[in-house]
């Protein structure tokens, strides 16, 4: 479904293809709120005519796609900077410097479209936003190849032959469940690497950001560790999972050395000889550090600096695409990952799988606990105040899951039900929806060590640490797609020797977990602002208080 129309290159035209986006965005989405997005429309409409010439057309395109809505805007003009010419996400500069304000604006309009991009090309400025997808198709999609898979190997492992379920899972469930891991396995270096980069380098000017901006990122990276330990300390507080399952499911045990390592040479094992081992070898402490090291010089050589970005951005856009090709296909991998497992082990995959989720889900509840305690002895607010206002707010993050989507949420919340000055949330909660990851934290603390229990991989104290270094590093330099945590995962098995066949156990209720986890990050975003906010004196206490 495509509707296109063009317009004179005139201020007196600007309302009327506004007018055109609105109605279309109304005619394909009609239970979209679609208000924000036609405003984000009508400033790059603004922009394009501000640097465009009289002669030629202004052309507007939305169209409808598989779920997906684009918007194209394209007009004759000058080469110009998109960001700098969008103001609806104008962020406070008392205490941002400039380049630090673009990224934290990037970060609001994504929030906004899911995809934005510019290019001049011949003389033309191009403009396209694409917004996000149906977001719980790909939930209902997953969750209904988990329990069909499920149900389906419970009806065959009851009434079918023997000999011809052990020839589906031969010939039919354990190849495709192979190619797809494979598949995923191939990609997680470089989307692991660039995204990391991007990441950093995108933010190398954080220094710029001033006292605020440093008291919001010590606060993010202290409950960011608390969040790996909470998740560590409830796996062995309940040690989930079943030991044996793994030699039902006929997948070799790999056990890792026993010998314990020092802290120097931990930090030395994440120190590389070469640029080439750590991608051959799939070395992810030593990739990562090469990642940060990459993100952080890009930052900081002049005027290459942004060839540079570009560069890293397009290679991290070009795996992230493949990365999502490759994440189409996971509700397929899931059922055939699933059938295999419950005809090869019956019910105890289904008991291993209940187990792991309730540990994270306790983790959870736990990170809420110690919320309500640096409220208390840090912030000196009431916490029952700040979780009776955010609760509605929590409900619609766990139905979108995605912590970049639940900005334009937080920021309403925080200025006008705790009373927060738009200084400290418009700089807070963007930058936590994409450095503060608790609940994914907590997630792969319990499924990695929960994974290696199951597979008999011993983990060792210097493995914990090791562990826990990447934990941090990943949760905040995670990839921004469904499926993420999948790859994530994956990575931190590999640093465990747990065969990466393990993730076929999770696969099919990562996008369940997603939501709870996107939740508990908000909720995380919200209460750091708040005592920023609180310490800061930038907290009206009348507004607060007032329930």
């Amino acid at each position: 479904m495509r509707k296109t129309a063009e317009f004179a290159i005139d201020n007196n035209e600007v309302g009327a293809a506004a007018e055109f986006i609105r109605q279309c965005l109304h005619a394909f989405n009609p239970q979209r709120n679609t208000a924000k997005t036609t405003l984000i429309a009508l400033e790059a409409i603004e922009s394009l005519i501000a640097h465009g010439r009289n002669t030629g057309k202004l052309r507007v395109s939305v169209q409808k796609l598989f779920g997906r809505t684009t918007i194209e805007l394209g007009a004759p003009g000058s080469e110009y900077h998109l960001l700098d010419n969008i103001k609806s996400a104008d962020l406070p500069t008392e205490e941002v410097g400039k380049e630090a304000l673009d990224d934290l604006r990037f970060v609001m309009l994504r929030s906004i479209a899911g995809d934005l991009r510019y290019r001049h090309k011949d003389g033309y400025n191009y403009i396209r936003l694409t917004l996000y997808k149906y977001r719980r198709l790909f939930l209902y999609k997953t969750l209904a190849a988990f329990f069909s898979s499920i149900g389906i190997a419970l009806l065959l492992s009851a009434f079918a032959p023997r000999s011809f379920n052990q020839g589906l899972n031969a010939y039919v469930l354990s190849p495709v469940k192979t190619i797809y891991l494979n598949t995923l396995r191939l990609i997680i270096a470089p989307v692991v690497f660039f995204s990391i980069v991007s990441c950093v380098g995108g933010f190398s000017n954080l220094r710029e950001l001033g006292r605020i901006g440093s008291k919001t990122i010590l606060m993010y990276v202290l409950t960011t560790i608390v969040a790996v330990l909470v998740g560590i300390g409830v796996f062995y507080m309940f040690e989930p999972g079943d030991p044996l399952l793994a030699h039902e499911i006929e997948v070799p045990v790999v056990a890792s050395p026993t010998a314990e390592l020092s802290v120097t040479e931990i930090l030395i094992g994440m120190t590389p000889s070469n640029f080439i081992s750590p991608f051959l070898n799939d070395n992810m402490p030593q990739l990562i550090f090469m990642a940060l090291l990459c993100g952080i010089a890009t930052g900081l050589i002049g005027k290459y600096s942004a060839v540079l970005i570009s560069l890293f951005d397009a290679f991290n856009e070009l795996f992230m695409k493949i990365a999502s090709m490759i994440i189409r296909f996971m509700p397929l991998a899931i059922f055939c990952s699933m059938a295999s497992m419950v005809l090869t082990t019956g019910s105890k995959t289904i008991l291993s799988i209940l187990g792991m989720t309730a540990t994270f889900i306790f983790g959870l509840f736990c990170m809420m606990v110690f919320y309500t305690i640096l409220m208390i002895s840090v912030g000196r607010l009431d916490p029952w105040k700040m979780f009776r206002k955010y609760a509605p707010t929590m409900v619609q993050i766990f139905s979108i899951g995605s912590s970049n989507a639940a900005i334009p949420f937080n920021m309403d919340v925080c200025q006008k039900k705790l009373g927060i000055s738009p200084k400290i949330c418009s700089l807070s909660i963007p930058l936590g929806s994409t450095i503060n990851m608790h609940g994914t934290c907590i997630m792969l603390s319990v499924f990695s060590l929960t994974l290696a229990k199951i597979y008999g991989a011993p983990v060792s104290t210097s493995h914990l640490i090791t562990l826990a270094i990447l934990i941090v590093l990943l949760s905040m330099g995670a990839p921004g797609i469904p499926g993420a945590l999948v790859i994530c995962l994956s990575v931190l098995l590999e640093q465990i020797h747990v065969p990466t066949e393990a993730v076929g156990l999770v696969m099919g209720i990562a996008p369940l977990v997603g939501m709870f986890l996107c939740m508990s990050n908000c909720l995380g975003d919200v209460v750091v602002t708040a005592i920023v906010a609180k310490r800061s004196g930038e907290m009206d206490m009348d507004v607060y208080d007032k329930l």
